[in-house]
């Protein structure tokens, strides 16, 4: 079923059900889909114990210079 089809068939359910029953319709527009944020990994304790060695490191290397 195309878009036009089903178009053309809530159409004549809608005219449909304002004849037999009386009733309004009310449409709604389509909720957009939410934003998807980029996926980010969490540093594990491994990354972060390497991450602390190599700030020390750093550190260390930037003492020792006169």
């Amino acid at each position: 079923m195309t878009k036009d089809e089903l178009r053309a068939e809530l159409e004549r359910q809608a005219e449909r059900y304002k004849d037999v029953y009386g009733g309004e319709v009310t449409t709604y527009a389509a909720q957009p889909d939410p934003e998807r944020k980029p996926w980010r990994k969490r540093a594990s304790v491994r990354d972060q114990a390497f991450n602390q060695e190599l700030e020390k490191m750093e550190k260390d290397l930037r003492s020792d210079k006169p």
